[in-house]
């Protein structure tokens, strides 16, 4: 067959690709194993002769589903739950319903399928790192219909997405710990590894020292993981230890935050009055916690209503930005030495 066919079949997948019938279905239901080889074939025929399910394409044609995915990587925290609520109340709003899944992309694995995406959902919304570069290209060749969240899309691939302003933000909040409070050791608790939400932050720390004549100190660099569990360990070995001095903590996030004041306290540590700490995002915890939490308010309902504003203006063909970046603002509060 050498032109495309808008009535190419299972069948003819798999005479293109030199396979079963049989395999050609376990490779699109998920319901078997299929090699790295066969899989890679199967995607090249399929793109190719522009080929859908015949029930995915019902669907995709249709809207029959009415049904739009958000996939996230974890639901540890407090963290989802306004950016749940903002997509699900643009869903809501189009006469739509939402489904949930959480994923773990895994580069060694390509079995491993998400649990949603063309297969059952007319478009999906992507958190972070919940799919890699690789899956997020296989889909947009697909035409299927999608927006990122709290990550920018793969060189070349001109999906739509939504994040927060990271970078200045932070820069912000260093400036204050030093300018403020004549902090001058200042520990960095990164966040979840290669997320970008996490190296924009980092780059706002190093620009904040690099304005104020303050030496970069590697020693200073913690692992927080956006989690409260792994921030607080992290900080418990790292005063455990022989460490360098500091007088300060940016957390990671919020949540890293609360495991870093626990681990602080643990240790006999006072909060401000001996050790500093600020976080990012504004959790509701972080108003009512002792001490009071100085962090970033970031817009995450905003994100996911966007973000699904943007899911349904591209179902229904309409131009999206490709790029949102929505602000964000400093809050003082007492975990810094203010009085807020």
């Amino acid at each position: 067959m050498t032109k495309k066919s808008t009535s190419f079949t299972i069948r003819d997948v798999a005479r293109e690709a030199n396979v079963s019938v049989a395999t050609v279905s376990r490779y699109i239901n998920h319901t078997g194993l299929v090699s790295p080889e066969t899989g890679e074939r199967l995607e090249k025929v399929m793109i190719e002769f522009q080929f859908v399910p015949h029930s995915g394409a019902r669907q995709l044609a249709t809207h029959k589903t009415r049904l739009i995915g958000l996939l996230l990587t974890n639901i540890h925290n407090d963290f989802f739950m306004p950016m749940l609520n903002g997509v699900e109340s643009a869903v809501r709003e189009n006469g739509y319903n939402l489904i949930v899944a959480t994923y773990q992309a895994n580069p060694n694995r390509d079995d491993n399928h998400p649990p949603i995406g063309p297969h059952n959902t007319d478009g999906m919304i992507i958190f972070a790192n919940s799919l890699l570069d690789k899956q997020l290209k296989q889909l947009y060749k697909k035409n299927f219909s999608m927006v990122l969240v709290h990550r920018t899309a793969p060189d070349g691939f001109p999906i739509p997405y939504v994040t927060v302003e990271n970078k200045i933000s932070t820069m912000r909040l260093i400036d204050h710990l030093i300018e403020v409070h004549g902090k001058q050791r200042i520990i960095f608790m990164r966040g979840t590894a290669h997320q970008e939400d996490s190296h924009f932050r980092e780059l706002g720390y190093k620009a904040a020292l690099e304005n104020h004549h303050l030496a970069f100190d590697k020693q200073l660099i913690l692992n927080g993981g956006f989690e409260q569990d792994i921030a607080f360990h992290s900080m418990k070995q790292f005063l455990a230890g022989a460490h360098p001095e500091f007088d300060a903590v940016f957390a990671g996030n919020d949540e890293a935050a609360y495991g870093s004041i626990a681990a602080l306290k643990e240790a006999g540590l006072r909060v401000p009055e001996d050790i500093a700490v600020v976080g990012f995002d504004d959790q509701k915890l972080s108003a009512i916690i002792t001490p009071s939490l100085t962090t970033v308010r970031s817009p995450t309902y905003d994100v996911g209503h966007t973000a699904g504003e943007h899911i349904f203006a591209i179902l229904q063909g309409a131009p999206v930005d490709r790029d949102t970046l929505l602000s964000t603002n400093l809050i003082f509060r007492r975990s810094c030495g203010c009085n807020g």
